[in-house]
């Protein structure tokens, strides 16, 4: 890889936006955004250079030789773009969920949809265990979005432990963080935490985030190094097993309350019943708008 100019840093600034974006609605990965754009490696090695051995260097040879090892110029313009995303459109994104939920989960399923092509032709070799590990983590990333929401739970090390799984499912594509707090029933705590500057809460969390993000950066490594075909098998597998959260069409089943947050349960539904309704015509261009925005940005990608 050549030396990185500003164009490039900001490219990656606006990939940690778009990753931003994916994480704040619970049902999309950022991790999947991460895989369609090109950085999911990188990032994940990164993660991985961030070890003791990071801070003798940063002892014996200096800031500049630490920074250039923990690929920090590259991490400082993602994350820039990941917080830009959380604070700026994190509200933008709740509206629409609120008032144009089919559309933004249409334009959001032609994107996923398109993400498992894409993953799977990076598989070089099929063979019968790749066919097994990828219905595994269909079947895994599936049987995830079924389960009903817990009730609320605020002990520490349950938080700890909450921070450590969010941010495991958030790197992985196909699985989301908000999604996995919600099932845990930590997404309200949580959240109320952050309003109520309940730093002792806060911390807890972010460790527990921290410590799952740098163990869990390990054995992806390891896996890819080791076992890569396998490894894309199974997040090909998570990808499309997540597709059953974002179907755009809902039935709701039941609403209840976990504290001040309304849980919904529902069931996905046939299109048919929006039969001319104008929405369905909209659905279906943003969803082929999001099929086609992933090829689009691949054949850049290449290209460049």
């Amino acid at each position: 890889m050549g030396a990185r100019k500003l164009v490039d840093y900001t490219i990656i600034t606006l990939k940690g936006m778009a990753m931003g974006a994916a994480d704040v609605v619970p049902g999309v990965s950022g991790g999947t955004i991460a895989f369609i754009s090109g950085i999911y490696e990188e990032l994940i090695s990164s993660i991985n250079n961030i070890n003791l051995k990071l801070f003798t260097v940063l002892k014996k040879e200096g800031f500049s030789a630490f920074w250039k090892q923990l690929n920090g110029n590259f991490l400082l313009a993602l994350f820039t773009g990941i917080f830009i995303s959380l604070f700026s459109l994190a509200k933008f994104l709740s509206w629409l969920l609120e008032n144009q939920p089919i559309l933004l989960w249409s334009f959001f399923f032609g994107l996923v949809l398109a993400s498992i092509f894409l993953v799977g032709k990076e598989i070089k070799k099929w063979n019968i265990v790749s066919v097994l590990v990828l219905i595994a983590g269909a079947s895994i990333a599936y049987f995830i979005t079924t389960i009903p929401p817990n009730d609320n739970v605020d002990s520490y090390p349950f938080l700890f432990l909450s921070g450590a799984l969010a941010v495991c499912a958030m790197i992985l594509p196909g699985i989301s963080g908000a999604f996995i707090l919600v099932l845990l029933g930590s997404y309200k705590t949580i959240l109320d935490a952050v309003h109520e500057r309940d730093l002792k809460m806060v911390i807890t969390v972010a460790v527990g985030a921290i410590f799952g993000l740098l163990s869990f950066a390990r054995l992806l490594k390891w896996m890819f190094k080791n076992y890569r075909n396998t490894t894309l098998a199974l997040l090909t597998g998570f990808i499309l097993g997540s597709l059953n959260k974002i179907w755009p069409w809902k039935n709701v089943i039941a609403t209840y309350m976990i504290g001040k947050k309304e849980i919904v349960l529902d069931e996905n539904t046939t299109p048919l019943k929006y039969d001319g309704d104008p929405q369905l015509t909209f659905a279906i261009i943003l969803a082929l708008l999001g099929f086609s925005l992933i090829f689009i940005l691949e054949r850049i990608a290449s290209k460049k």
